[in-house]
């Protein structure tokens, strides 16, 4: 289990990494296919919750640079 945070959280930080550039929409599949793997990976059959929480992350990424 431990192993399969860690592999989520590099993923995590890699595809944060490159939020800042793209549409909100690109920026919301991009979080939602993200979002699923961490979900389906972190809670087996989560993938779903994962997805909605990735994709309004991802859309919303860009807006946390204007503060």
């Amino acid at each position: 289990m431990q192993k399969k945070l860690s592999i989520v959280a590099i993923f995590a930080v890699l595809g944060l990494a490159a939020c800042s550039q793209g549409t909100d929409i690109e920026r919301a599949l991009v979080g939602g296919a993200a979002g699923c793997l961490a979900g389906d990976i972190v809670q087996e059959g989560e993938c779903l919750t994962g997805a909605i929480l990735g994709a309004g992350a991802g859309a919303l990424a860009d807006d946390l640079n204007n503060f």
